[in-house]
């Protein structure tokens, strides 16, 4: 009797062991290893957080300037990426503007004094020196442009309050190439970001950085509307500020006029207007108000940021050749690239941008 008791059991065990392993695939082979720290499956996630949280960090400091200066603990705080061993950081501008006594605490806890700060308030990138060592660079995709909408990714940070510094949400890719109150495209996620998760990374599940999150929109009915800084404008800035101290954009010279669907977000094939001729560069070309502008270099350009994007790839004094309508006809134009940034246009007023 005993003996068919132990039978019993020991053939309900296996049985129990041999489902678990059929309705979860290695739990049973995952159990058997003591050096596992789970006994079902995983996915990237927690390897990925892990492998980039040594190199995001908080950043917090006073605000300086009219009520702000007398109040001791009015601090204000953001997140931020590591670029180099010896202490090179990017985060947003509008996260270090405004900032003084600047203070950087890493992963590990441990606190440093900002030595240098370099920021472009055109493409909300700062870059912040500390004297460290040792420090864990994170590595950063070439181009954002080989994400997929629908792919899975972590935002990691500083949300709300410094004690909850390297916080990860997880979410997707919602849309490339917006074109957002922005002087250049940016990423969509609806991976959770809050304020404090300015300048922190958004991560692909290779575990590389493909933006830098900066805002997000905020009003009644909004969900899940969060924006990212692709990776290769970061690249593009970061060199600039670290070589210059500032970013050496080439500009056209031109105030140009994007048509109403462009404005809007209507797929839109119409050319730009010039509505002001503001270099002598331009100038000396023949150019004048009433002129359109088609194309750059045999690229075609639809709205401000098209031309913004396209000049990140030439340096101030760069002769190109511009494709416009002039008195009906169509001339191709030689024009030198003067210094300067094409201003974007407001976006629609329905929409509340907060950056976080």
């Amino acid at each position: 009797m005993h003996l068919w008791k132990k039978t019993t059991a020991a053939l309900v065990a296996a049985g129990i062991m041999l489902l678990s392993s059929v309705l979860h695939p290695g739990m049973a082979a995952a159990a058997t290893k003591n050096n596992s720290a789970y006994t079902y499956p995983q996915d990237s996630v927690p390897q990925v957080i892990q492998g980039m949280s040594p190199s995001v960090v908080g950043i917090a400091g006073k605000l300086t300037g009219g009520m702000y200066t007398e109040d001791r603990y009015n601090l204000s705080h953001g997140s931020g990426v590591i670029l180099s061993k010896d202490g090179w950081i990017v985060t947003n501008a509008h996260v270090v503007d405004r900032l003084s006594t600047i203070q950087v605490v890493t992963s590990d806890g441990k606190t440093y004094q900002a030595r240098s700060v370099f920021s472009d308030d055109v493409s909300d990138i700062a870059v912040v020196k500390i004297n460290a060592k040792g420090l864990k660079p994170a590595v950063f995709a070439v181009t954002s442009q080989n994400a997929q909408v629908g792919e899975k990714v972590a935002a990691i940070g500083t949300p709300i309050s410094f004690s909850l510094r390297n916080s990860a949400t997880v979410g997707v890719v919602s849309g490339l190439n917006r074109s957002i109150d922005s002087s250049y495209r940016l990423i969509q996620t609806d991976t959770a970001i809050n304020p404090g998760n300015s300048g922190g990374p958004l991560v692909n599940m290779k575990g590389e950085v493909i933006g830098i999150n900066s805002m997000k929109f905020s009003a009644i009915g909004v969900e899940n509307m969060g924006f990212s800084i692709p990776s290769e404008t970061v690249g593009y800035v970061v060199k600039q500020l670290i070589q210059y101290g500032e970013v050496k954009r080439a500009g056209l010279g031109l105030s140009l006029e994007e048509s109403f669907s462009a404005i809007v977000g209507f797929p839109s094939e119409d050319p730009l207007q010039v509505t002001d001729v503001t270099s002598l560069e331009a100038i000396q070309a023949g150019i004048s108000k009433g002129d359109v502008l088609y194309a750059i270099n045999g690229k075609r350009v639809y709205s401000i940021v098209d031309i913004n994007e396209m000049l990140k790839l030439y340096a101030p004094g760069t002769k190109v050749k511009l494709l416009m309508q002039r008195d009906g006809d169509i001339v191709s134009v030689p024009l030198v690239l003067s210094s300067g940034i094409n201003e974007p246009v407001e976006d629609a007023e329905w929409e509340e941008e907060v950056e976080v």
